[in-house]
């Protein structure tokens, strides 16, 4: 059997609740491992995220950085031309950290909804996931993930809703959603 240890691209995707979670969980395993983890945040910026605090005590062993303005205009609405620069330098800042493999985990938090919402080209990213370094692992998250990127992918999760608080009225809470 030939040696299988290699990067592995994964993706978390689908309706239900849990992308990020899953994500963050992965990157603090790998953290707890001495792995490198970058976890880059596509669209989140405006709120402060637990997860932020959380992964301080690693210093720059695990590193979370939000690179948007934390709520996009979509759906019949013109993209706000800031909202498409803030991504194309996120993508920047995601296409080198991957490629310099500076980083043994890579997260691209959100990168799907940028890909879906028309602001970043899915044939870009899928040609740097194929030309990463050999031992870099990188996990997209966000509904609808694009079919090309399913297609290169070592591990595709689809979280599905059952049920979720909010049905009942009950807002986000910190600690859990956020």
């Amino acid at each position: 059997m030939p040696d299988s240890r290699r990067g592995l691209i994964l993706i978390n995707t689908g309706p239900g609740k849990g992308k990020t979670t899953a994500a963050l969980g992965t990157g603090l395993r790998a953290a707890g491992c001495g792995m490198r983890v970058l976890m880059l945040q596509f669209l989140k910026g405006s709120w402060h995220y637990g997860e932020l605090d959380a992964v301080l005590p690693f210093g720059d062993n695990f590193v979370v950085k939000q690179l948007g303005r934390g709520f996009v205009k979509v759906g019949g609405a013109e993209t706000d031309p800031e909202d498409l620069k803030m991504v194309e330098a996120a993508w920047e800042e995601s296409r080198a950290a991957i490629l310099s493999g500076a980083y043994d985990l890579v997260i691209l938090d959100e990168i799907n909804y940028a890909i879906g919402y028309g602001m970043l080209d899915p044939e870009k990213v899928a040609a740097t996931l194929l030309e990463r370094p050999e031992m870099v692992h990188v996990i997209l998250t966000g509904r609808n993930a694009h079919p090309k990127l399913v297609e290169i992918a070592d591990t595709v999760t689809e979280m599905r809703e059952v049920k979720h608080a909010y049905q009942k009225g009950i807002l986000a809470q910190r600690g859990i959603e956020y």
